[in-house]
């Protein structure tokens, strides 16, 4: 890691890698989202604990993503702050979608065992692709080399 930047002089990583630990992410990020809806429905309900539990996987992926699947492009002179801020933003346009396919779930199948659970699952997958372009391309991109004058 060079001290100025904050991004490794590693080259990056394949798409199929990142991919790959894209989806290892999401699905801890799933775990995370499925164990706090779980315990936040009692209190928030199924909507309110729907929200707390996305912001809570999406924090959770950030981490596991920024370390494992896009570790070699570092902050790119951000702090980490502005990384992590810049992570939810994108992610919240795929949580949107996320959140629509949950709410449309259980919406429609209020009879299924465990109704909620898939629904989340649902929405994991609506929101896959997206995130994964935004996370790659917007917040994790590697940026060309800057020429010292």
């Amino acid at each position: 890691m060079t001290a100025e930047t904050g991004a490794s002089t590693a080259p990056p990583r394949s798409v199929i890698h990142q991919l790959f630990w894209f989806g290892v992410s999401g699905v801890l990020g799933l775990l995370v989202d499925m164990g706090v809806l779980w315990l936040a429905v009692p209190w928030l309900g199924l909507y309110g604990g729907r929200v707390l539990s996305f912001l809570c996987a999406a924090t959770s992926t950030w981490a596991f993503n920024r370390r494992q699947t896009f570790a070699p492009t570092g902050r790119q002179g951000r702090t980490l702050v502005a990384e992590y801020l810049a992570y939810l933003g994108t992610m919240s346009v795929g949580g949107a979608v996320n959140y629509s396919a949950y709410v449309g779930f259980v919406h429609h199948f209020p009879e299924l065992p465990g109704f909620a659970m898939w629904g989340v699952a649902v929405g994991s997958l609506a929101g896959l692709g997206f995130n994964f372009a935004s996370a790659r391309f917007l917040i994790f991109r590697t940026r060309p080399k800057q020429s010292k004058s």
